[in-house]
């Protein structure tokens, strides 16, 4: 039986990172993210003899504005981050990626292995794999960046806090199938691939109330049996990346390595004991790239 397998990047080099930050390009970038939604939902102080106003739409904007340049600047980034589209009334359709594919992949309907979404849009999708480490400062920091990403977890890393996850679940983030122990799937049974799919699957849904959709296999290796049994558990879809980011370096898939349209961009829950920094420095080095080459970060599952 033909497996698929990707490298294991659960490594680093040892080059530091340097983040500089301008006062005045945060400031300039605040008026060119267009954030809308409103920073505040209270009234303006009532004047002499009159009731409160609630401020005007631009009056929110720009209170919005500079509440994402204080928070880019809090963070040390160079600019705000952009500001993704609304997502699509008609979602695109996912296939597998040409070479990606098993035996009898349309035939039995399986879930697509990916690693780009379709899209006309200047949009990549942020991902992070397993749940080592619980940083409350990268929860803080992605939520007051508004930045949205999809977390696949392994019960074995995240059952010391699962509400570390319901903590980013309550701020809008997706949690997702990663395995119960996160093993090497294609050296697996079917059934014990099953197992360790399906019984993620039942943590999910006690720990955070949904059954996903979503899983990516461990190292991104697979073979027919891991999709066919992920089918079984309720799996739709199985996206890997195109780029990995470090704290100190990215990774690519492609020769270019350059950015694409829709893709998916991995990184891990991963701190000093593993990693030159933080996940807050790892952030900062993909909010930074990302941003200054004119892309903004979407949710994944907007476009599943």
């Amino acid at each position: 039986m033909r497996h698929v397998g990707q490298n294991d990047k659960f490594r680093s080099s040892p080059r530091s990172l340097t983040v500089r930050c301008s006062v005045a390009v945060l400031a300039a970038a605040a008026v060119l993210t267009g954030c809308s939604e409103p920073g505040s939902s209270g009234t303006a102080p009532a004047g002499q003899g009159g009731p409160a106003k609630a401020p005007d739409a631009a009056s929110a904007r720009l209170a919005e504005q500079r509440r994402m340049v204080a928070a880019a600047r809090k963070w040390r980034l160079d600019q705000v981050p952009l500001t993704a589209p609304a997502p699509p009334k008609i979602k695109p359709r996912i296939t597998a990626r040409a070479g990606f594919e098993v035996d009898h992949q349309e035939d039995e309907n399986l879930p697509p292995v990916f690693t780009t979404v379709p899209t006309d849009k200047k949009i990549v999708f942020l991902t992070i794999d397993d749940g080592a480490e619980k940083d409350p400062r990268f929860l803080s920091m992605m939520r007051e960046l508004k930045v949205p990403y999809t977390a696949f977890l392994s019960d074995y890393l995240v059952k010391d806090d699962y509400g570390y996850f319901r903590k980013s679940q309550a701020y809008g983030n997706t949690l997702d199938n990663h395995t119960l122990t996160h093993p090497y799937l294609p050296g697996l049974s079917y059934e014990q691939q099953r197992q360790e799919i399906c019984g993620m699957q039942d943590v999910m849904e006690k720990q955070y109330g949904r059954r996903p959709e979503v899983l990516r296999p461990p190292y991104g290796d697979y073979n027919q049996d891991t999709l066919r049994a992920a089918k079984s558990c309720g799996i739709k879809y199985a996206p890997i990346w195109n780029e990995e980011v470090f704290v100190d370096h990215w990774e690519y898939r492609e020769d270019d390595r350059r950015l694409r349209k829709g893709d998916i961009v991995l990184t891990h829950f991963r701190g000093p004991d593993e990693w030159n920094g933080t996940m807050v420095d790892d952030m900062r080095r993909f909010l930074n790239k990302v941003t200054r080459e004119g892309y903004a970060v979407a949710r994944l599952e907007d476009y599943l």
